[in-house]
């Protein structure tokens, strides 16, 4: 499938020039839409019935299932946050004294504090791999570090920051071997870059909802594979219980939960307004697919590259980063400050990470949104 600028689906001003999608995405017209019709159903709650409460979750469910290549539907939890899903893979690993739980250098706080706590819970110990310059090496130093110590990984499938590609195949063959689980943040990945947990066989695959994939904020997606199966959520939902669509009979209170991944979705998961606006976000994005989101993202940027390479700017090699996201090291005697200032006042919105500025581009965007940004840049070098 071959894209084209998408525009027109979004509500992005002709002065604006946004590069910034890994930190809030823009919404599509019809999420816009779709949440605008959920306000009315919730404006008007006699015309709100028992399915409105479940039917629509499944679907939603349906849709993302499609979207990571997963088999069932029933793996799939809706959560609020990456947090939130990562907290509840915590609360269901007991580790011995003295295990190893891998991280890389930098990695994103969500996915790092729940690490911490269980680390200190068991006297088990955190591993962080540093980059050794190269997105390349540190594929061979994370696969390296896996051992039979190695309890769990817990990575993303790309670097939040610069857009590094983590060899996800190759670490999780390795960390089978091991006995190892392996937690993916797939946060600035999946929606843009295609994932299969076919393929990839991951324990749990976490994932916020309100980049890449659209949502609103404060929606994320969980899948969580087979070793979580007889785990516990971290909070009682009533609508997670086995035979919660009948509501005359809610008080008879039901010991089971409903199979697989169901009772790890967020009290209040059937939210009326969110669920409508994440359906119709994901419907877009698998019409458009990943794999043409990316190939889309790679022509825009190609030209840029190279002259941001001309000026100075270091760059991650093509072939071990993504397109959608990636990182600019900027020139050392830059003066950082003036340069955000003069971004700012020329609405160019990209994210800075210490002497980096990260670029996340979509189908919004196309070859001339690069050009103020490298004009300013050129102006500071």
């Amino acid at each position: 499938m071959t894209l084209k600028n998408q525009k027109h689906q979004f509500d992005i001003p002709e002065d604006v020039t946004y590069l910034n999608t890994a930190s809030q995405s823009p919404g599509f017209k019809a999420t816009y839409e779709a949440g605008i019709d959920g306000l009315k159903q919730k404006n008007q709650p006699y015309t709100i019935t028992i399915s409105d409460y479940f039917e629509p979750v499944t679907e939603l469910k349906k849709l993302f299932t499609k979207l990571v290549d997963a088999d069932d539907y029933n793996r799939i939890a809706t959560i609020s946050s990456v947090s939130y899903g990562i907290a509840t893979v915590a609360n269901n690993i007991v580790l011995n004294e003295g295990d190893e739980i891998l991280v890389v250098d930098e990695q994103f706080p969500s996915n790092i504090y729940s690490w911490q706590k269980l680390a200190e819970k068991y006297d088990a110990k955190i591993v962080s791999i540093k980059s050794p310059g190269t997105s390349e090496q540190w594929n061979l130093h994370i696969l390296n570090a896996i051992n039979t110590k190695t309890a769990l990984v817990a990575i993303g499938n790309i670097h939040w920051s610069n857009g590094s590609l983590f060899n996800l195949k190759a670490i999780s063959k390795k960390a089978k071997s091991q006995n190892s689980l392996l937690i993916i943040d797939g946060s600035q990945s999946i929606g843009a870059l295609p994932f299969s947990v076919k393929d990839i066989q991951p324990d749990a695959l976490i994932c916020a909802g309100y980049k890449w994939l659209f949502g609103p904020y404060g929606c994320a997606y969980a899948y969580f594979g087979s070793y979580f199966d007889n785990g516990n959520p971290i909070e009682e939902n009533w609508s997670n219980r086995l035979n919660s669509e009948d509501f005359s009979g809610l008080t008879n209170y039901q010991s089971e939960y409903k199979p697989m991944a169901n009772k790890y979705c967020v009290g209040e998961s059937g939210n009326f307004i969110y669920v409508k606006m994440q359906i119709a976000a994901l419907k877009q994005i698998l019409e458009w697919t990943p794999k043409a989101i990316q190939d889309y993202c790679k022509h825009i940027s190609a030209e840029a590259v190279k002259a941001l390479k001309a000026l100075g700017c270091e760059i991650e090699d093509e072939n071990f980063r993504t397109h959608h996201l990636f990182g600019i090291k900027l020139p050392e005697n830059l003066d950082l400050d003036a340069l955000k200032k003069d971004l700012f006042s020329k609405h160019i919105f990209v994210s800075f990470r210490g002497n980096y500025i990260r670029i996340s581009c979509h189908l919004f965007n196309t070859s001339d949104d690069f050009k103020p940004l490298i004009n300013c840049l050129a102006s500071h070098i």
